[in-house]
């Protein structure tokens, strides 16, 4: 039988950390949850051209970050931020708080074929557009492996292809070290929907390990440290004896 874990939650606390940073009581706990799930469901649907891969939502005291990572920041900035006013109204519904105290903060991912996510959502795009799975799937390893990855698994899943019976079809390229934590492992999911059924699209890239070499460490350690002279010893005060002659 087959243990599967999550990538990420593989992870948390080692090289990764949460989507939700937040902390609440017994009694808020579930909103929080069924809200953070709405503002995800409801950007994603909006934006759904902007190529938004991971969205982070930060509660402090009364107010809520929202930090949505995207590779084309402008679809969702729009001319001269009018679009970012309109989505922070939108949410005011979402999150029943002020406008004043919902902060959405725009972070453009550089190197779009190093992120699993984006990587599922553009073969699941092409899957749409009724391009060959194995195709899609070679020419996504291709380019990632071009942008620096060390290694890139896709795994694909549904009615490939029109056919009649659902099956699984995966490549792999390269070194995917999935059980090890200090591994870089960058995981996405992403669905397309076709006219034979909906196909589940799997992303694992593996960038490197995430540890620093100790020397590193402790040269930066030293390099930063401010080495004082020591202090000198204290000279004792001189006593002047006269002598009887």
């Amino acid at each position: 039988m087959g243990q599967k874990v999550h990538p990420l939650a593989l992870r948390l606390g080692y090289t990764k950390n949460w989507r939700s940073l937040w902390f609440a009581q017994r009694r808020e706990f579930s909103d929080n949850i069924k809200q953070d799930f709405k503002i995800r469901a409801y950007i994603r649907e909006k934006f759904e051209q902007a190529a938004v891969s991971t969205i982070v939502i930060e509660r402090l005291a009364e107010q809520i970050k929202v930090r949505i990572h995207t590779a084309r920041p402008g679809v969702i900035i729009g001319r001269r931020g009018a679009d970012i006013d309109r989505l922070r109204a939108e949410l005011k519904d979402i999150t029943k708080k002020d406008m004043d105290k919902i902060v959405i903060d725009i972070q453009e991912i550089k190197n779009p074929n190093l992120d699993a996510q984006l990587v599922a959502q553009a073969v699941a795009f092409q899957l749409q557009k009724r391009v060959a799975f194995r195709r899609a799937m070679k020419r996504a390893i291709e380019q990632s492996r071009q942008s620096g990855a060390k290694g890139i698994k896709i795994r694909c899943a549904g009615r490939l292809g029109g056919a009649e019976m659902a099956r699984t079809e995966k490549y792999h390229e390269g070194k995917v070290p999935l059980q090890t934590l200090r591994a870089d492992i960058d995981y996405g999911f992403a669905e397309a929907k076709t006219t034979y059924g909906l196909l589940g699209i799997k992303v694992w890239i593996y960038k490197g390990d995430v540890v620093k070499d100790h020397e590193e460490i402790e040269a930066k350690a030293a390099a930063a440290a401010v080495v004082q002279p020591p202090a000198a010893p204290p000279v004792a005060p001189v006593v002047e004896v006269a002598v009887a002659p």
